[in-house]
């Protein structure tokens, strides 16, 4: 009796330890607003821009690119600001706060966790300006807001698990500036060879090939679904499959090697 009462005492010390560490990382943002950029400001740039440059080029005219643009731009920035994890945990290792943490009585892996965990509120933010703007602009998810939820919180799923990708690189990388140039190749190479912005039948048949098993597509195609159809498909399982199987391997690794580096 005594263990299973230890056992749990650890786990609520661990999650308050998590939680604490995540109020922090979300107080430097609210101290350095400038770090919300890439989920307010960027989206808002992207969904105007690529809706009048490409519309009437893609689809005949802006309403009727909105469909295709409006979850090209959301998945796109979601993609985008899950390398902000890399990103900080670098900053973080350079300045030598961890060298602080180790001195404080709370649980390892409270840092690495707790950004993760904070970085579900920049993806929520992302998703209601990208969703904002493209309800000004005219979109409508057909099936109505109950599945453009769900869509939304597939979409933040995704992010969530591609963000331990990018903390793997930012425990590994020399510097910020590394990871910087580095997420900015492998979004633009995710976003663009994919459904996002052009239907995949209009590329090369390679480049076709390529797109069809890219991740982001499947994510894409998952949220059209959901919010225009009210459809749980393939796409959407496929999105779930890749996400766990991305935090079961690349996850452990992080753990691993963030633990000996601090």
């Amino acid at each position: 009796m005594e263990s299973v009462v230890s056992k749990q005492n650890n786990v609520k010390s661990t999650l308050v330890d998590i939680l604490v560490m995540a109020k922090r990382n979300i107080l430097k943002i609210k101290h350095n607003p400038d770090k919300l950029i890439d989920v307010t400001v960027i989206p808002i740039f992207f969904m105007i821009v690529f809706s009048y440059l490409f519309g009437g080029a893609i689809a005949g005219g802006v309403q009727e690119y909105l469909p295709i643009i409006v979850p090209g731009i959301l998945i796109q920035t979601l993609v985008m600001s899950s390398s902000a994890t890399g990103t900080q945990l670098r900053e973080d290792l350079d300045t030598g706060v961890f060298d602080r943490f180790k001195s404080l009585p709370i649980v390892r892996i409270a840092p690495l966790a707790g950004l993760v965990v904070s970085d579900i509120l920049r993806y929520i933010m992302a998703a209601l300006f990208s969703i904002g703007t493209g309800f000004i602009l005219g979109w409508r998810p057909e099936a109505g807001m109950g599945w453009l939820i769900v869509a939304s919180l597939l979409a933040i799923f995704g992010a969530c698990a591609i963000s331990w990708v990018f903390a793997l690189i930012g425990l590994v990388s020399k510097s910020s500036a590394t990871i910087s140039s580095v997420s900015t190749m492998v979004t633009m190479m995710m976003s663009f060879l994919s459904n996002a912005f052009v239907p995949t039948n209009t590329l090369p048949i390679f480049l076709q090939r390529v797109a069809e098993y890219n991740p982001v597509t499947y994510l894409v195609t998952a949220f059209k679904d959901l919010a225009n159809h009210g459809q749980f498909t393939s796409s959407a399982s496929m999105t779930i499959f890749i996400g766990i199987l991305l935090v079961l391997i690349i996850a452990p690794i992080t753990v691993k090697i963030y633990n000996r580096k601090i």
